[in-house]
């Protein structure tokens, strides 16, 4: 009989897994209802639950593309998922 123990460091680095996996399960479906392809600045705050600030800190150091029109900045929703699930090779 093999047994393995768990510790609490194990247990957190799970959590912290279950989580990640659970947030982009939730944008990707609150994005597949409406199959955007870019999404605005206050749409992708809203989704990632960050401020204004942090956004901009995201554009800034390149952790998250955008492209802007007129105006407007714009987000690729492809480019979220990638953000989200830790692979940043968006540029």
């Amino acid at each position: 009989m093999n047994v393995e123990l768990i510790t609490k460091d194990d247990l957190e680095q799970f959590k912290g897994e279950l989580l990640k996996e659970i947030r982009i399960m939730i944008v990707s479906s609150k994005i597949s209802e409406g199959t955007k392809t870019w999404l605005k600045g206050i749409e992708v705050r809203k989704l990632l639950r960050i401020s204004t600030g942090t956004l901009q800190n995201m554009r800034l150091n390149g952790t998250l593309p955008f492209s802007k029109i007129g105006g407007l900045l714009y987000y690729k929703y492809e480019d979220i998922l990638k953000l989200m699930e830790g692979k940043n090779d968006a540029e």
